[in-house]
């Protein structure tokens, strides 16, 4: 299949602006309703942001992670200054059932983490080179867009160009997770989180590339990790004009940002930002978000072993 480079721009892919159903009716509460979007032409990068560029951008620019550097614990109440440690949050498989109400089952803060370091002060990226970046907090991501004269998409745009012109279509590449046993994304295969049968015996990030593109030429747009956008968390809702009569919104955008915090927490003022695409820890058992409409809400300070990012130019 041949696909659209976009010639001025090395290693992104042009996205033909159009009309397309952004949502889904048929797994989370969050995704729905199910409605019809329009977005105008772009670039996207067509693989996540590597640790290669992510190493040459922080050469250039002496860049400092958001888990480089201690939290201050004025802006954490409660926080023992002891505590307030440089460091990410890594995946770490237990060793027998877990509740899933608590994700701290599979979770682990390890101070030393950092996009260097992703599974601790011990590991480095060596042969990790052309993995997709990790433990990159939205401003991590937001600076790096910056610097490379791109931006992060929007929910739309990220979704749109996911869809690879499959539109409605529950993955990015048809109605079946899994086509005559085919695994077609890096996610997590088996009995989440102590049981993984895919590539590696668990699941990490694999190079960028490492399964088949999308209908746009787009690799890991689903699994390995998620990305960030650059809305702010909202439930979507029909647009409507004044008189009441729906219409096809253009270029549609997500909250506010003193809307996104998560109702759950009201002490925890922090707001949250859309990831989307879902990761190598995505599941059938659990987090079935390995799909174009899934979404999740990311507190902007957090970075993890399975978020990173791609880039965005837009032709307006």
């Amino acid at each position: 299949m041949a696909y659209r480079d976009s010639p001025e721009i090395p290693g992104m892919r042009r996205i033909d602006g159009g009309a397309f159903r952004m949502g889904s009716s048929h797994f989370y509460p969050e995704e729905a309703p199910e409605r019809t979007v329009r977005v105008d032409s772009f670039r996207i990068d067509e693989s996540p942001v590597t640790n290669r560029a992510f190493a040459a951008f922080v050469a250039a620019t002496g860049y400092r992670t958001l888990a480089e550097i201690p939290p201050d614990p004025k802006q954490y109440p409660g926080l023992a200054p002891e505590l307030a440690l440089a460091g990410s949050l890594v995946f770490s498989p237990p060793a027998g059932p877990v509740d899933f109400a608590d994700p701290l089952g599979w979770w682990e803060f390890r101070p030393g983490a950092d996009w260097r370091h992703p599974a601790g002060p011990d590991s480095d990226i060596a042969g990790l080179e052309d993995h997709p970046v990790v433990h990159v907090a939205y401003a991590d991501a937001e600076a790096y867009a910056r610097w490379a004269r791109k931006a992060l998409p929007t929910e739309a745009e990220w979704e749109y160009a996911a869809r690879g012109g499959l539109d409605g279509a529950d993955y990015s590449w048809g109605d079946t997770l899994a086509p005559n046993g085919a695994i077609l994304a890096n996610y997590w295969v088996g009995e989440f989180p102590v049981r993984h049968d895919g590539e590696g015996g668990f699941s990490r990030t694999t190079p960028v590339g490492r399964y088949p593109a999308n209908g746009h030429g787009l690799f890991d747009m689903i699994g390995n990790v998620w990305e960030w956008t650059r809305d702010w968390w909202a439930l979507p809702t029909p647009h409507r004009k004044a008189d009441g009569s729906c219409c096809v919104p253009r270029n549609p955008r997500g909250g506010q940002a003193r809307d996104s915090h998560d109702p759950a927490t009201p002490d925890v003022r922090i707001p949250r930002r859309v990831l989307k695409g879902g990761s190598q820890l995505c599941a059938a058992n659990y987090c079935q978000r390995y799909r174009p409409a899934a979404r999740h809400p990311q507190p902007v300070d957090s970075a993890t072993s399975h978020i990173g990012f791609r880039c965005v130019k837009r032709d307006r």
